[in-house]
């Protein structure tokens, strides 16, 4: 079905083509005929994943950036991921970068984006939240997730003003939060990676993490995602940190600012690149940090994974879930199915 419609979606503007498709599932989500048809349609083999004391009813997630403000939660659930990772989301609403920010490079089968965390801000995803059928998604063993950022004007020396509100406003209505901490295009974010930086701010969002724990009276998974241009001392030290501040998970890895070997028109733009062309350096990172956190923590690899084969490496290679976004751009949201049935 998605051949058919590839190349439609394919000639309009990318950032267009993105929200006709969220629309449309959407709207897919707000009827249980459509939802049931999509269900029935997506429907792949139980693949039951344990992780971060959650339970995962297949590997295979949405990763954030598709769905930033949870306009489609609903219909997305019904495509057979395992979890829907919501956001990136800010505290306070912002329109992120200037448009064109997301460039399609079919001959890499990549994407650049310098969205720069556009969000309708924390108080009205947590409303849409706050709305959603939480109790349909737990029957359909979906996990929930947000992903938290820092708004572009906040400074570093602020930011963890920023991700404590988001961790206290999400808190109620998820099962785990990201702290995003790697995306390229944020002015200064890649900095919270180091290891000063890192500790002080997992530091406090652990002794807020046990605060809200003690109230809602359930566990709060905490993942940090990290990028994968770090040197290998770098991720050393961000691991260091992970594990001394007693965060549950890792997200690996966010874009990427290489270029070589693109051969398309835009290889130049400004941004994040994601896709085939990210495959390699998201593996080689995967390896490493496995190779480091021996078994303490799971890991959910992402980047790259645009075939059946590169989620069935993932996983060999040690990572515990993996996620998808632009290999659905490229090859559809049966790549879900797909990947499922060949496990």
């Amino acid at each position: 079905m998605y051949r058919f419609f590839r190349p439609f979606l394919f000639r309009l503007d990318p950032e267009a083509a993105h929200q006709l498709t969220l629309q449309a599932l959407r709207f897919a989500g707000s009827f249980p005929l459509s939802e049931w048809f999509l269900t029935q349609f997506y429907r792949a083999p139980s693949k039951p994943v344990h992780a971060f004391g959650l339970t995962f009813k297949n590997p295979v997630g949405l990763a954030a950036g598709y769905d930033k403000d949870a306009a489609a939660v609903r219909g997305l659930s019904t495509l057979g991921f395992g979890h829907v990772e919501v956001g990136t989301v800010t505290p306070r609403p912002q329109s992120g970068n200037p448009r064109p920010r997301v460039f399609r490079l079919p001959e890499d089968e990549a994407v650049i984006n310098r969205m720069g965390f556009p969000s309708k801000g924390a108080d009205f995803v947590a409303s849409r939240l706050q709305r959603l059928n939480v109790a349909a998604l737990k029957h359909d063993n979906i996990v929930l997730g947000v992903n938290l950022g820092r708004n572009q004007d906040t400074p570093n020396e602020a930011a963890a003003i920023d991700y404590l509100q988001l961790l206290q406003c999400f808190a109620p209505f998820v099962d785990y939060l990201a702290i995003n901490i790697s995306s390229p295009n944020t002015v200064g974010l890649r900095s919270l990676q180091g290891r000063a930086a890192l500790g002080g701010l997992l530091k406090q969002l652990h002794v807020q993490r046990k605060v809200e724990e003690t109230s809602l009276g359930k566990h709060i998974p905490l993942l940090v995602k990290l990028a994968p241009d770090l040197l290998e001392a770098e991720i050393e030290d961000a691991l260091d940190v992970i594990l001394s501040t007693r965060m549950d998970g890792i997200i690996v890895t966010n874009t990427t600012l290489a270029r070589e070997g693109l051969k398309s028109k835009h290889r130049g733009e400004s941004g994040g690149l994601s896709g085939s062309p990210l495959r390699a350096r998201s593996e080689a990172v995967l390896h490493q940090i496995v190779k480091r956190v021996d078994e303490k923590i799971p890991i959910v690899s992402v980047g790259g994974i645009m075939t059946p084969e590169d989620a069935t490496r993932r996983l060999e290679l040690g990572a515990t879930l993996i996620q998808l976004y632009t290999g659905l751009i490229y090859r559809g949201p049966s790549l879900v199915k797909k990947i499922l049935e060949g496990q």
